[in-house]
């Protein structure tokens, strides 16, 4: 009866142990592989945000920065001519101006533009 006891365990530590111990050594070290993949994403993801984040904080100093200097500018034009009223309206003409150049005259400069910095900043090669 031992004979017959020792056969099965014996082809259980044969061929069919070692598949069996492959596979789920296999399976484990997938599954190890794939966790890892998801915690660099994970990073990778919080990275992208982080920088979305700062660049946006940086983009409304910006804005802020740039309507103090533009009021700034319009009320040393103001001084100037002498109405403050004429110092607002230059500063206004110029950015409908403006405005009027990248809308009517030149649509595709501002885009083509901005196209450039994109590619640049992915460093593609065009």
């Amino acid at each position: 009866m031992e004979q017959n006891s020792a056969s099965p365990r014996g082809a259980k530590r044969g061929i069919p142990g070692l598949i069996d111990k492959t596979v789920s050594s296999t399976y484990d070290d997938l599954m190890a592989i794939i966790e890892a993949k998801m915690e660099l994403i994970k990073i990778d993801l919080t990275e992208k945000v982080a920088l979305v984040g700062a660049l946006l904080i940086l983009l409304v100093i910006f804005m802020i920065g740039t309507a103090y200097f533009i009021t700034s500018v319009a009320l040393m034009v103001g001084e100037l001519v002498g109405h403050p009223f004429l110092g607002y309206l230059a500063i206004s003409l110029f950015f409908l101006a403006t405005f009027t150049v990248l809308t009517k005259f030149r649509p595709d400069l501002l885009k083509n533009f901005i196209h450039k910095i994109l590619l640049s900043a992915n460093d593609y090669r065009k």
